[in-house]
């Protein structure tokens, strides 16, 4: 038998606009095993609609290094940055 992870757990870190949107300013979430970002992303857009807005908008970092594609699988532990546009962006 092997002890196959059916979950994971990652941090989120909201910044400036997103974490108003959050309403805090860091969460831990658990996703089922091989959840992307994507899949981080659309679960917490199914929390409200402001923190959808807010996120359609964003960039993210995935343990400090940038995200280039939602398809970006996470592992467990890691720490996710959600970076709105901070100035004219």
């Amino acid at each position: 038998m092997t002890d196959v992870q059916t979950q994971i757990s990652v941090t989120v870190r909201y910044f400036a606009a997103a974490k108003a949107a959050a309403g805090r300013d860091a969460e831990v979430l658990t996703l089922a095993a091989g959840a992307s970002v994507g899949d981080l992303v659309g679960a917490l857009s199914a929390r409200s609609a402001d923190l959808a807005r807010v996120l359609v908008r964003c960039s993210y970092l995935n343990d400090a290094v940038a995200v280039r594609s939602l398809d970006t699988v996470l592992l467990p532990g890691q720490i996710v940055d959600v970076l709105p546009p901070f100035a004219g962006g």
